[in-house]
C-alpha cells in the first residue's frame, strides 16, 4: 500500500490541532489567538497595556486629545488663568493710573488699545481685569459643584425625608430670577472684593447641580456592583464614596465646565448694573458700563473688554461641550 502522505505542517503545533479534529481545532486555534490579543501590550481600541480594558476616564482623556476644540479652548484657558496669575507679563502699566488729557483717544505707541473716558490705558485694565472675573469664575464654580454634589448625592444615595425637603428647597431656589436676585441681595453690600458675588452665586447656582448629582447617584446606586457591595456587607460610606461618587460624578464635572463661562458672564452683568464689583477693583464689566455711554465717539473703549469677556466665555463653553462628548458613552 502507498504511504500516506505527510502533512506539511505536521510538526507545528499551531496546526496539528486543525489537521486532526477539523472544525474543533479551527475553534481552539482561535480560541488561542484570541487569548494571544488580550494579553498583547496595547491591545485592540477597547483596551489598554497588558489587556486591561480602559476606564471610561482614560477613554475620556484620549478622545479630547484628539479633539481640536478642546485643544484650542484648552490653551485659551490656560492663556487666561496665566495673565490672571501674572498680569505684569504682558501688561506693564497700571491699570489705576490715568490722564485726563488723553481721555477717549484712539491707539498710541505703547498704548495699542487707546484709552478709556478717565484717560486709563484699556489694553491694561483688559489684561488686569481677566483676574477679577475668572476668579469669581472658578470659586463660584468650585462652590456650587461642592455644595450641590452634597447635597444631591446624599438626597439621592438615603433617599426618604431628606430628598423630599431638597427637592422642595430646590424648587424654592429655581423660582428666584439670578439677576433680580442679585440685585436685591448685593445692593445692600458696600465691599468692593469679589466674595461677595461668589457667595450669592454659590447660594443661587448650587439647585442645579443638586439636581443632577442627585439624579446621577440615583442611577450609579441601582448598578449590580453596588448591590453586590451592600450584599457583602459594605457600609453606607464606602459604598457611596469608593463605588458611588466615582461613576456619578462625570455629569457634574460636564455641567459645572458649562457653568463656569456662565458665571463670568453674569458676573460681568452685575458690574455692568452696579451691583457686582466695584471700583476700584478691575474688571470687564465695570469697564463695559463706564464705556457704554461712549459707544458712538470711542466705541475701542467697550470693544476690547466686550471682546475679551465674549471670548473667555466662549472657550469655558466649548471645553464643556468637549468634556460632555468625551464623558457621554452615548455620543461615542
Amino acid at each position: 500500500m502507498p504511504e500516506p502522505q505527510q502533512n506539511p505542517h505536521f510538526d507545528d503545533p499551531g496546526h496539528t490541532a486543525v489537521a486532526a479534529t477539523g472544525a474543533g481545532g479551527a475553534a481552539n486555534l482561535a480560541m488561542a489567538e484570541g487569548e494571544t490579543l488580550e494579553k498583547a501590550p496595547g491591545g485592540p481600541d477597547g483596551a489598554g497595556p497588558a489587556g486591561k480594558p480602559r476606564s471610561l476616564w482614560s477613554d475620556a482623556w484620549r478622545d479630547l486629545r484628539r479633539n481640536p476644540v478642546f485643544i484650542l479652548s484648552a490653551l485659551v484657558i490656560l492663556f487666561l488663568i496665566v495673565i490672571s496669575v501674572w498680569p505684569s507679563m504682558i501688561a506693564s502699566g497700571n491699570p489705576q493710573s490715568c490722564d485726563l488729557a488723553k481721555a477717549q483717544q484712539g491707539s498710541q505707541p505703547g498704548h495699542p488699545f487707546g484709552f478709556n473716558g478717565q484717560g486709563c490705558d484699556v489694553y491694561t485694565r483688559t489684561v488686569y481685569g481677566a483676574r477679577a472675573s475668572v476668579t469669581v469664575g472658578v470659586c463660584a464654580t468650585l462652590g456650587v459643584a461642592l455644595l450641590g454634589s452634597v447635597l444631591g448625592g446624599l438626597a439621592g444615595f438615603f433617599g426618604g425625608a431628606w430628598d423630599a425637603v431638597l427637592s422642595r428647597l430646590t424648587d424654592v431656589f429655581f423660582g428666584i430670577p439670578v439677576v433680580l436676585g442679585g440685585l436685591v441681595l448685593l445692593s445692600v453690600i458696600t465691599s468692593s472684593t469679589v466674595w461677595p458675588v461668589v457667595g450669592f452665586m454659590v447660594l443661587l447656582g448650587w439647585p442645579q447641580i443638586s439636581r443632577i448629582a442627585r439624579g446621577s447617584v440615583i442611577t450609579a446606586k441601582q448598578n449590580d456592583y453596588v448591590q453586590a457591595a451592600r450584599a457583602l456587607g459594605a457600609s453606607s460610606s464606602r459604598m457611596l464614596l469608593r463605588h458611588i461618587a466615582p461613576n456619578a460624578v462625570a455629569p457634574v464635572i460636564v455641567v459645572a465646565t458649562i457653568a463656569l463661562g456662565t458665571y463670568i458672564s453674569l458676573e460681568a452683568t452685575l458690574s455692568f448694573l452696579g451691583v457686582g464689583l466695584k471700583p476700584p477693583t478691575v474688571s470687564w464689566g465695570i469697564d463695559i458700563s463706564s464705556a457704554s455711554p461712549y459707544i458712538r465717539n470711542a466705541p475701542h473703549m467697550l470693544l476690547w473688554p466686550a471682546g475679551a469677556l465674549a471670548i473667555t466665555v466662549l472657550a469655558f463653553i466649548m471645553l464643556g461641550d468637549a468634556v460632555r462628548d468625551a464623558l457621554d458613552p452615548k455620543l461615542r
